[in-house]
């Protein structure tokens, strides 16, 4: 369809259906597409296009075991980022997303010698080349876009947008049959090599399969996926992030350190990652370790082969309904990454502790909770008895300012286009 057709379409409830998979609040939805279809019609004319939607992630469990070939539980939420995309002839690649000035780049030149790091069109040119090492098609396109997956926010909005990229070149140039790993492995590659930043697969393949989910990376190329059934709602909690609001400007290296020094672990028992490795050979040989590649490391490979049964353990006890274990396994999880990976806040800077205020605060209010994602700065996952989960928030707010809590829902589908038919 047209974008005025696609636009007219939405004003008269065709696409309630997809709408209603995606949100809660479908009126707001309509406005929101709306608005973004005019956008698109103003920047880019009337065309032929597809609507596509990728949600945030959040990491269950497996704090930083993906990059080592480790087992994670990872879960799609209820925020997202939305394009409307055309095919256009050539190369030439047009994305404009809100508040940002438009990316233009040619997706037949995709050297990352000659591509500026840490930018979106690197991510871009990035997801590109992947499609074309792939043997995948691939060409030119425009696209706008308008994200609710805000940077900062903890949900991984740079892995949204790549896999939104994937997407619109699954879509347009595939028949929409690319699957959904190969969309995260596309996104991991252009973060890797283009962007500049050592990332897992963890973010991308939440953000593009979707649901609450269950990923083993001992084959990076192949993952094992489970998709669980699980609602914090039912077991008398309400899943929360807290943003607090830390800078992740000169966190880069504190992120690589962590992949880092468990590969240096790795390394000097003669394999590439930890999961490689035997957790006994290891422990029996600490002196030489902490010797070899310092305490810090050593400390950080025992979180892992910690967490990576953890995530086990947590799938087991889901499978099982006890989510009573399940949420003594947070806490555990949280503990560690606090003591042993020590990813809480940055040792170049410890004045700044906003992720430990907000788990101590969380503590006050009975919640279950521990550091998300990358760590360092940034956010904390909490899940909040129900019935305290308003008073919470408006303490978060007021410590970290308004916004800073979200209260989510797993979102049940990934990386999709939408159609009258649903998603």
């Amino acid at each position: 369809m047209l974008a005025t057709q696609l636009e007219a379409a939405v004003d008269r409830g065709t696409f309630d259906t997809a709408f209603s998979a995606l949100y809660r609040d479908v009126p707001r939805a309509k406005a929101r597409w709306t608005t973004l279809l005019q956008t698109f019609r103003a920047q880019y004319g009337d065309r032929e296009a597809v609507l596509l939607s990728v949600p945030g992630r959040t990491e269950i469990s497996g704090n930083h075991t993906d990059h080592n070939k480790g087992c994670v539980l990872a879960a799609s939420v209820d925020v997202d980022i939305i394009a409307v995309a055309a095919k256009t002839e050539g190369s030439e690649v047009r994305v404009k997303s809100e508040g940002r000035l438009e990316d233009v780049i040619d997706c037949a030149a995709t050297d990352p010698e000659k591509v500026r790091k840490g930018c979106s069109a690197a991510l871009i040119t990035g997801v590109c080349d992947a499609f074309r090492r792939e043997g995948l098609s691939y060409g030119g396109f425009v696209a706008c876009t308008t994200s609710h997956v805000l940077p900062g926010s903890g949900l991984s909005s740079s892995a949204a947008f790549e896999v939104l990229c994937g997407k619109i070149l699954s879509v347009l140039y595939n028949g929409d049959t690319v699957p959904a790993m190969k969309l995260a492995q596309a996104g991991q590659y252009a973060e890797n090599v283009f962007f500049g930043k050592p990332c897992g697969l963890m973010d991308q393949a939440a953000c593009a399969c979707g649901g609450f989910l269950y990923i083993d990376f001992a084959d990076p190329a192949t993952p094992v996926t489970e998709q669980l059934s699980f609602d914090p709602e039912k077991e008398g909690y309400t899943f929360c992030i807290v943003n607090t609001g830390g800078s992740h400007a000169d966190l880069t290296g504190d992120y690589a350190s962590i992949p880092a020094e468990m590969r240096s672990v790795a390394a000097f028992l003669g394999k590439q990652v930890l999961r490689e490795c035997d957790e006994e050979d290891f422990v029996s040989r600490l002196s030489d370790v902490r010797t070899a590649v310092g305490d810090r490391a050593a400390l950080r490979a025992l979180h892992f082969f910690a967490e990576n049964r953890r995530v086990e353990n947590q799938r087991r006890a889901l499978k099982a309904g006890d989510g009573e274990e399940f949420f003594r396994l947070v806490t555990e999880s949280g503990l560690s990454s606090f003591r042993f990976l020590q990813n809480v806040y940055a040792p170049h800077n410890p004045q700044e502790q906003g992720i430990s205020l907000a788990l101590a605060v969380s503590e006050r209010f009975g919640a279950v909770c521990r550091v998300h994602g990358g760590g360092f700065a940034g956010t904390v996952q909490a899940y909040v008895p129900t019935e305290t989960a308003e008073a919470y928030r408006e303490a978060m707010d007021g410590i970290f300012g308004k916004g800073a809590c979200m209260l989510l829902r797993v979102r049940p589908v990934g990386a999709t286009a939408l159609s009258p038919d649903g998603v």
